[in-house]
């Protein structure tokens, strides 16, 4: 992964074996990130996102390999007890043209990424809530 930063916005180029969620979180420490929208494209043939089950209260886990371009990744980046915490979701096109996504668990670049994050000066932590089993903002 190689990143600059220009103003409010750090572009990050991920290359053949980068990990998305890992390089995001790791620009956002090195970067002093608490608040910021991320947006990209891609390509990758390791793919794995989540589907939250209301009922079950945790999410169904699909996995994705081969040919995929990143048609959108999209989310935000904040903290949690003092560390980045990145909240990103994933639409995938297959060879086929059949396109899926949800909330990105994991996602190895096989040929290019570049991502946007587009910082905010404020601050958004995260805390859990029990009730729904899921992390969410707090304005505290």
């Amino acid at each position: 992964m190689e990143y600059r930063r220009f103003g409010n916005t750090i572009a990050l180029r991920l290359d053949p074996g980068d990990e998305i969620v890992a390089s995001v979180l790791a620009a956002a420490q090195k970067e002093n990130v608490t608040l910021a929208s991320v947006t990209g494209i891609g390509g990758t043939d390791d793919a794995e996102v989540g589907v939250f089950d209301m009922e079950k209260k945790g999410y169904n886990r699909f996995a994705y390999s081969g040919t995929h371009e990143i048609t959108s990744l999209t989310g935000n980046v904040n903290t949690m007890n003092g560390e980045p915490y990145a909240h990103l979701h994933i639409t995938l096109a297959g060879a086929d043209g059949r396109v899926v996504g949800g909330h990105l668990l994991r996602c190895v670049i096989s040929l290019t990424a570049e991502i946007f994050l587009h910082t905010v000066d404020g601050r958004a932590d995260r805390t859990r809530r029990e009730d729904l089993q899921i992390n969410t903002w707090s304005f505290d």
